[in-house]
């Protein structure tokens, strides 16, 4: 087992680019909604001053 974690002496390498991978597609899934949260929140915002006016 801690030959395949090892990775044959490449393991820094490897394990770095799983983990860059992991986080730069967690970002990709998490920032689209975090964006569209805002926009309909800010749309929300809008719509609510306009009613008010």
């Amino acid at each position: 087992m801690s030959e395949f974690f090892a990775m044959g002496g490449y393991a820094f390498y490897v394990w770095t680019s799983y983990g860059l991978t992991f986080v730069l597609m967690f970002i990709g899934i998490l920032k689209p909604l975090i964006t569209n949260k805002q926009i309909l929140r800010g749309l929300l915002l809008k719509r609510k001053r306009e009613q008010n006016q």
